[in-house]
């Protein structure tokens, strides 16, 4: 039997890794994850498709590496409540409450209101130095503010990934990832669909891969 064929979106899981990588050296690196909020969008607002979730996110490639061929997940059912709409629209705005507060805080540091932290939070808490990874630009400190502010996101998410990766199946992060979210609804807007044919998968939680 012949195996699958690969193509070049299926090592896009080394993303995810480079980037963090890269945010832990030079923080300024950290607005390059602003790809990762625009492509889905723009995909599922002209392509009326969830085709970045389904085929193109390193995170979920990256998530299904480490719990799939690698065994480091239970591989246990995702929860029902992890799956209802009411968690998941729940956690979009709590998540998007978070982006904006860090917007504000680049605003008081641009506003000069406010000096520039050199930390990345955790699980939108926990301070970390994190000024190694500051060394001075040209740009204003805002720049470096917004780049902190955005790898802790980043950072946060990929490790609550990982937590229910371990305990739940793979891609669990799937189900509820925000941005997952928003390009479900949006493609069910535009098709005027129920919810569970909005990626026409037949999924209602995300892309048929955390369920």
């Amino acid at each position: 039997m012949n195996k699958k064929q690969k193509h070049w979106y299926d090592y896009l899981w080394i993303v995810t890794p480079i980037y963090l990588g890269l945010g832990f050296f030079n923080i300024l690196f950290a607005w390059l994850g602003m790809a990762f909020f625009c492509l889905p969008l723009l995909i599922a607002i002209f392509g009326g498709s969830k085709l970045y979730c389904n085929r193109y996110c390193d995170r979920g490639q990256f998530l299904s590496l480490l719990g799939g061929r690698l065994k480091l997940s239970r591989n246990r059912p995702t929860p029902h409540w992890m799956r209802s709409p009411i968690f998941r629209y729940g956690f979009l705005i709590f998540f998007f409450a978070m982006f904006f507060q860090m917007l504000w805080t680049t605003y008081l540091v641009g506003a000069g209101a406010q000096n520039l932290g050199q930390f990345v939070k955790l699980f939108w808490t926990f301070r970390l130095p994190w000024h190694w990874a500051y060394h001075g630009t040209l740009f204003a400190p805002w720049v470096a503010q917004f780049a902190f502010g955005f790898y802790s996101i980043m950072l946060t998410s990929t490790l609550i990934g990982l937590i229910v990766m371990v305990l739940f199946k793979p891609r669990s992060w799937c189900v509820f990832c925000p941005m997952g979210t928003m390009t479900q609804l949006i493609c069910r807007l535009r098709a005027g669909k129920p919810e569970q044919a909005a990626c026409g998968t037949g999924c209602a939680s995300c892309g048929g891969c955390g369920k």
